[in-house]
């Protein structure tokens, strides 16, 4: 139970903060910017992260969680409640957005649920948020999961990959690499287009991530 609290409260504040760093920039009319909302996420997650690391792993997201049930280091019970309560630790924390900021802020933004920009199909969504995951998930691997690798710079490194993932994918998808970041703020605000790009998307990056890091961190050189 501790552990499942532990990945509310992460995706909790995740949530909260990033998807209220666009809500903020709505009501400032452009004041945030994109670099703002990058820096919000690629924080926020840094900090949770060394906040929770030895409690529950801070997966915080049920792409990273599907990711490391695959390698097999979490049993399938274990994964689905850690998802249950990263997607509740989202719904939290969209309603208190809607509580918090006035109706003219969210509105035009959902709640800062992501979207498919201009000229972006529903094969390119699903295509840059995978690729945008499996940095993520690669990352992740290399420095949180890995025995080898340095665990005390995991939350640091894991926050400078959604830094620059959101400062490239952005205004393309929104950048989510995280089903629950969609999933929490969408329910509230009915903001559904093309939703299942923001699970098909990071799952299959995350997988991907998984067979390229295991390949490569276990294979034999030539």
């Amino acid at each position: 139970m501790k552990a499942l609290i532990a990945e509310l409260v992460g995706t909790f504040a995740f949530v909260f903060i990033g998807a209220g760093s666009i809500c903020t920039d709505s009501l400032t009319s452009g004041g945030v910017g994109l670099l703002g909302v990058a820096l919000a996420h690629a924080v926020v997650l840094s900090v949770m992260i060394s906040a929770c690391m030895y409690i529950s792993g801070s997966h915080f997201n049920p792409a990273v969680t599907i990711a490391i049930w695959s390698l097999k280091k979490i049993p399938g019970k274990t994964a689905l409640g850690y998802i249950i309560f990263q997607l509740l630790g989202a719904i939290i924390a969209a309603v208190l957005l809607v509580i918090i900021f006035p109706n003219d802020a969210w509105e035009p933004v959902f709640l800062g649920t992501p979207v498919l920009g201009p000229n972006i199909t529903f094969a390119l969504g699903v295509l840059v948020e995978a690729i945008l995951t499996f940095f993520l998930i690669f990352a992740i691997l290399g420095t949180a999961v890995d025995p080898k690798g340095p665990k005390q710079l995991s939350g640091f490194g894991i926050g400078l990959v959604l830094l620059f993932d959101i400062l490239m994918g952005g205004p393309l998808t929104g950048a989510a690499m995280n089903p629950a970041r969609a999933f929490g703020p969408a329910l509230i605000s009915g903001g559904w287009s093309a939703h299942l790009v923001y699970w098909l998307g990071p799952i299959i990056g995350s997988l991907l991530a998984v067979f390229v890091y295991s390949y490569i961190s276990t294979g034999k050189k030539d």
